[in-house]
């Protein structure tokens, strides 16, 4: 499916990329910086995946596997023929998330209070991974606002940071470990 022989082309030297079917697009785009926001997410999920245990990172890993899905989804715009046989993201990858959220919160201590990013490395590097995600979705919806973007992207990428806080809670001690916010409490 992919193949690179050679890293630098030297064809987006003026400003400007190819999307998947062809048509060249300044880089400053709103389809490129949302493919950017996806690609930063991956990497601080890959990040975080250095402090998860072994069921986790196998969860995180099937994310990034998704993300280059929605990746190769979001460089290849919706219609033309081009369009049509390209790899879309399905709901079938939103609902496994949803799983897994379900799956990783069932244990969880119940919250009493917004949560600090922090307590363990591990949490951290999920809730870093998180905002980044958050800033993602908001790249993938303002391009979504512009131009036609498959719906299961949309929903997969909002779901992707809940499932984000939920592992953040659950490398936390289940959550017993939690840094909570106490409001006022520098007054």
């Amino acid at each position: 499916m992919v193949r690179l022989n050679k890293i630098y082309t030297r064809t987006g030297d003026e400003g400007t990329a190819a999307l998947g079917n062809g048509e060249r697009r300044s880089k400053a785009d709103l389809r490129f910086a949302a493919i950017g926001e996806i690609d930063e997410a991956n990497a601080a999920i890959g990040l975080a995946r250095l402090h998860a245990h072994a069921d986790l990172d196998r969860t995180l890993a099937r994310v990034q596997n998704d993300l280059f899905d929605l990746g190769a989804d979001l460089a290849v715009p919706e219609g033309g023929e081009k369009g049509k046989s390209r790899l879309r993201m399905v709901a079938a990858q939103v609902a496994r998330l949803e799983g897994e959220i379900d799956r990783y919160n069932a244990d969880l201590a119940p919250l009493t209070s917004f949560v600090l990013p922090g307590g363990s490395a591990a949490s951290a590097a999920l809730h870093l991974a998180r905002t980044v995600t958050r800033r993602a979705e908001r790249a993938v919806v303002a391009l979504a606002v512009r131009e036609a973007v498959n719906p299961a992207a949309i929903a997969y990428v909002n779901r992707l940071s809940d499932l984000l806080f939920v592992a953040a809670r659950f490398a936390n001690e289940r959550g017993t470990a939690d840094v909570l916010w106490v409001p006022g409490e520098n007054r």
